[in-house]
């Protein structure tokens, strides 16, 4: 229904017009490869590989597609997934119809948009160091309760190497203790909110 009342919005203006539309980012793909749209719109979340990975893929098939996300997912992760992938913007839903057909024509002239509170969110993932791999399957477990002897199970570690790691994970994510370092995971989109 969003997509469908999204589309309709969209057709008021005389400049434009809806192509196609999608369920699943395998079906985003197939759509885009068939009508070859100015602007794709995508969400971060969609069945069949999700919106990043369409992205990804409509890019490959297409290096000079102008993919705009817009999306209700604010995590600095998602963000920067998607602007990494090759979005040529990151909209949340809660922008106005004005400011979506300004953003449209924006991307469609060859600039980026990127609205002042997701550049924010971006410089604040960009000023702090990013968790390694290990560090973010450690944060993960401590985000679904698991004591540090559990994760050292789960992991194949030790649990003076858990202790390193949970040390690391406080220090780069400015956190004083678990809970902390969770909700500021959590936060940025590091681990997903069924973690905590």
């Amino acid at each position: 229904m969003v997509r469908m009342g999204l589309a309709a919005m969209l057709q008021l203006e005389a400049d434009f017009h809806v192509v196609a539309e999608a369920e699943s980012g395998t079906d985003a793909l197939a759509q885009f490869l068939k009508f070859r749209p100015d602007v794709t719109l995508m969400d971060i979340r969609m069945g069949g590989g999700g919106g990043i990975a369409a992205v990804r893929a409509i890019l490959e098939q297409t290096p000079a597609a102008r993919v705009v996300m817009l999306t209700t997912y604010d995590k600095q992760e998602d963000i920067h997934m998607a602007l990494q992938a090759g979005a040529y913007g990151y909209l949340l839903k809660s922008i106005t119809r004005k400011e979506l057909v300004e953003a449209i024509r924006q991307v469609h002239a060859g600039e980026k948009c990127i609205p002042p509170a997701v550049a924010r969110q971006v410089a604040q993932r960009n000023s702090g160091p990013s968790l390694a791999p290990r560090e973010i399957q450690v944060i993960a477990l401590v985000g679904k309760g698991s004591a540090n002897k559990e994760i050292a199970a789960s992991l194949g570690l030790s649990e003076n190497t858990v202790r390193w790691y949970l040390k690391s994970i406080f220090a780069k994510l400015n956190a004083s203790d678990r809970a902390e370092a969770v909700s500021v995971a959590i936060r940025r989109g590091i681990i997903g909110d069924e973690e905590g």
